[in-house]
């Protein structure tokens, strides 16, 4: 499995931004896939996690109301839309994919920098 994500970039606090991860290869294996993140100096936390066959979510507490995480398998991707940002979200974020439930999240792509400015 090969993960890509996309859409980071720069936005004002307060602001929304949406963040893509493609997924090609055996996408078929896919349990679920998450976001991580790692800010400078910090690290690499969990921001929420999806079920690829049955769309289950759950969120780190610090997001939860203002994060969406989001799946089209038909487009064998996975969708982070992030609202209400705050300076403290600033960091590279990582999708990665399990494939199985007791498999760990191995597969990772590259990382895409969302900067919050205040």
């Amino acid at each position: 499995v090969q993960l890509q994500a996309s859409g980071g970039g720069l936005v004002q606090s307060g602001g929304s931004l949406r963040l893509s991860c493609a997924a090609s290869g055996r996408t078929y294996t896919i349990y679920s896939m998450a976001w991580f993140r790692q800010a400078p100096g910090k690290d690499r936390e969990s921001v929420g996690s999806i079920g690829w066959s049955s769309g289950w979510t759950n969120y780190q507490d610090s997001v939860k109301g203002r994060f969406t995480i989001s799946r089209d398998r038909a487009k064998n991707t996975m969708y982070l839309q992030m609202n209400s940002l705050k300076d403290e979200d600033s960091a590279v974020y990582y999708c990665a994919a399990q494939l199985g439930s007791h498999a760990g999240y191995k597969y990772w792509g590259q990382g895409t920098l969302v900067t919050v400015s205040s």
